[in-house]
């Protein structure tokens, strides 16, 4: 799909250039050295962009600090700040960072109030060649839009839409966009009426992909490539990034694979396909396990998403980590991986569904050592949708599908949620785990 191109700093987003892969640091942007150090771990490991929340004003000068240390150490990474909930902020870090993420959902609770800031917002943008992203996600589209149109990937599109007619009012295209989901199924249709949309207005902005609150592990890698993969296939995004419940710096090597992928550097070890009806037999040669369920996701998730096939089949072989050659003919494992292929499609559920955002400056309380507990202990709920959100701040609207959240306050507390309502608050952290089960039960019982 042929977009206009954003600049930042160096790095062109936008037709005519490679793919952008970024990923987010988890750290306190506070702790100036844990976040500096962990920018050059990413710049190394190869993020071309990299994402600091920044929630308050003190924040805003932390971000300058970190961009000066930074390019003392010789890193010059674009560096995106994360905004929610204030206009404001989003003002002071247009003028020390390449590019601002604002959430349109939130950036002003009075839409009217939300357009003046825009503008003055765009001013600071144009004067310090600063990119905006307008990033919004599934779970925080802002009571004005969901009365009209319903919690919908149409309602984020139409949201988005509002938002780039500001900036085309405002003479302002240095824009990047996204229309997040953790379900594949919302997140896929939004891009698609978003690029269509775009398409007919005649000015059509490049776009950054991604599937939020993915979860970890193999779960969260075979569907964050089914999302991202169904798109950038059509021809669909210009950036990327993978959200893992994990270190940022295992987000950076699934990123690069799909944007080598299709940016046509790397090819599938897929050697041979059988389909019958509705149904394939898919035989691989493959390097690696991790290679192995990418190349298995991107080759059959948009076809399970689209519902060209129902099941697939996994054979042949991939070569294990002592370097021997692993047979996947009948075994458990590739049964394993069709079964998260088909979770991550939303075509059979075998398992609960979890939704896990990454971590981020926000997040209080060890978010991977918890949600690796709630899964353990919550495995046998099959179909139930359970979210692990690291904050307050998003948390909330971020797990709309949930029917059962964990939420982490700050200061060793936890909210628990059925749906989109607090049943508990200020549950200490060694007992949210509990009082979430149990919650379950009584639920169950009930």
């Amino acid at each position: 799909m042929e977009t206009i191109q954003a600049q930042i700093a160096d790095l062109k987003i936008g037709s005519g250039s490679p793919i952008v892969v970024q990923t987010m640091c988890n750290t306190h942007t506070s702790d100036v050295e844990a976040s500096v150090s962990q920018c050059i771990r990413l710049a190394k490991a190869g993020a071309q962009m990299i994402r600091l929340t920044v929630p308050s004003m003190a924040q805003v000068e932390s971000l300058r600090e970190i961009k000066a240390r930074l390019l003392e150490e010789g890193i010059d990474v674009p560096l995106v700040a994360d905004v929610h909930f204030s206009a404001e902020i989003a003002l002071a870090a247009a003028q020390i960072v390449e590019k601002v993420r604002i959430n349109p959902g939130n950036f002003h609770k009075d839409h009217e109030k939300a357009q003046e800031m825009f503008a003055e917002l765009v001013k600071v943008c144009k004067t310090n060649s600063t990119a905006v992203r307008i990033g919004l996600n599934h779970g925080s589209l802002g009571e004005r839009i969901t009365n009209l149109y319903g919690n919908t990937p149409l309602a984020m599109k139409e949201a988005v839409m509002e938002w780039l007619d500001m900036c085309i009012e405002n003479d302002f295209y240095n824009v990047v966009v996204s229309l997040k989901a953790s379900n594949t199924i919302v997140m896929v249709e939004a891009y698609r009426l978003l690029a269509k949309a775009m398409q007919e207005k005649g000015v059509v902005f490049p776009l950054h992909l991604g599937v939020t609150e993915a979860g970890n592990g193999d779960a969260g890698r075979i569907k964050s490539a089914v999302g991202i993969s169904a798109l950038l296939a059509e021809g669909i995004g210009n950036t990327i990034r993978v959200s893992l419940t994990e270190d940022p710096e295992n987000e950076i090597p699934v990123a690069q694979y799909l944007a080598d992928r299709y940016d046509h550097k790397l090819h599938s070890t897929l050697v041979s396909l059988n389909i019958e009806g509705r149904n394939a037999v898919a035989t691989y040669c493959s390097p690696s396990k991790e290679r192995l369920l990418l190349d298995f996701a991107c080759d059959f998730g948009k076809r399970l998403l689209d519902r060209e096939l129902d099941n697939v089949e996994l054979r042949g072989s991939f070569v294990g980590e002592e370097g021997k050659e692993v047979s996947l003919d009948g075994t458990e494992f590739a049964a394993y991986l069709t079964d998260e292929l088909l979770q991550a499609a939303r075509r059979r559920f075998y398992r609960p569904e979890y939704i896990a955002c990454p971590g981020c400056g926000r997040t209080m309380y060890n978010l991977e050592s918890t949600f690796n507990e709630v899964k353990r202990r919550t495995a046998h709920l099959k179909g139930m949708v359970i979210a692990v959100m690291g904050c307050i701040v998003n948390g909330p609207g971020e797990m709309a599908d949930a029917d059962w959240g964990y939420v982490g306050e700050g200061n060793g507390k936890v909210s628990i949620y059925k749906g989109k309502t607090p049943l508990l608050r200020h549950v200490p952290e060694t007992e949210a785990i509990d009082r979430l089960l149990e919650m379950i039960e009584k639920e169950k019982v009930e």
